[in-house]
């Protein structure tokens, strides 16, 4: 597909035409034609349906300014960082911030991105962190939602934009969609432009999770029944890593003392490496045992440091 470039509203799509910063009609299934376009500052993007397009966190001011001139008027972040509300605002934009993680959309969730893609929104962007994996998923059962897809053009869509298959979750909320009701949406209250995303202490609760599911495999030889995707060490690991990487990345992780920054990042290096290991060299306990022994001793570092003891 040939790479175009987005610098006056109307001209993104080629599916809307000089209609697409005026009229948002709802797409027809066949229409789902999803191509990669060029704005600034944003990677991975896309211009999904007609007032639907996709990529990665905006970075920089040239990054809002592209978006308000391709005629988006509202951003939905399901990143769990901050999103840059001010900077979206200088240009005219709303944010409407619903995060969620690498391990599926709940039933809520997809209500409410349901709810802030409805057509009084406008031309709208979507994004995550890098735009591959949770903002393609969003895409997917927003345009089921709203545009008519069926679950394999989301499937289809989320491949396409790189969605990695280590994330069944992701793929399933598109798979097994099912729209929300009106009486769904008529509950949800009004759509925070910054959620209050989830305290350190529940995202380690997360973590622990991750931990002990990681123990299971290990106790069962590293082998997870082919039906059980979701159960696979190799993903656990993944989602392990991930949920350290986003923590990284909160406003809370930096206001934390550099030393706290830095068992964090190790952890996260430590996860990935368990990940890589778990990919390479399935089932090989005299590899994967350390390295799952690598991870523990990295977290636990840190909880020696900031969590048993007062800081």
């Amino acid at each position: 597909m040939n790479t175009r470039s987005a610098n006056l509203p109307g001209v993104v799509c080629a599916l809307a035409g000089s209609l697409l910063a005026l009229t948002f009609p709802v797409i027809a299934a066949d229409e789902a034609n999803p191509q990669p376009i060029s704005l600034p500052g944003i990677h991975n993007a896309f211009c999904v349906t007609a007032r639907i397009l996709a990529g990665s966190q905006p970075e920089g001011d040239a990054a809002f300014d592209a978006l308000a001139k391709a005629g988006v008027k509202t951003i939905i972040s399901v990143d769990g960082a901050r999103p840059d509300v001010e900077a979206a605002k200088k240009h005219g934009l709303r944010y409407v911030h619903l995060p969620f993680g690498y391990d599926g959309i709940s039933t809520q969730r997809i209500a409410e991105l349901t709810k802030a893609a409805a057509p009084e929104a406008g031309t709208i962007f979507i994004h995550c962190h890098h735009g591959k994996h949770r903002g393609p998923a969003a895409v997917g059962v927003v345009c089921e939602a709203v545009a008519g897809w069926t679950p394999a053009q989301a499937d289809a869509w989320m491949k396409q934009a790189g969605t990695a298959p280590d994330y069944p979750g992701l793929y399933r909320a598109v798979r097994e969609f099912h729209a929300p009701s009106p009486e769904e949406i008529a509950r949800i209250g009004a759509l925070p432009e910054t959620a209050k995303t989830p305290a350190l202490v529940n995202a380690m609760v997360a973590i622990d999770e991750r931990f002990d599911a990681l123990k299971s495999a290990q106790t069962a030889g590293w082998k997870t029944p082919e039906a059980e995707a979701d159960t696979a060490p190799a993903h656990q690991a993944t989602l392990l890593w991930e949920q350290l990487r986003e923590l990284t990345r909160t406003e809370e992780t930096a206001k934390r003392p550099d030393d706290f920054r830095k068992l964090l990042t190790d952890s996260e290096h430590a996860a990935a490496a368990l990940r890589d290991t778990l990919r390479t060299s399935p089932g090989d306990t005299a590899k994967l045992d350390p390295a799952l022994k690598q991870t523990t001793q990295s977290c636990t570092a840190c909880h020696k440091a900031y969590r048993n003891e007062k800081k």
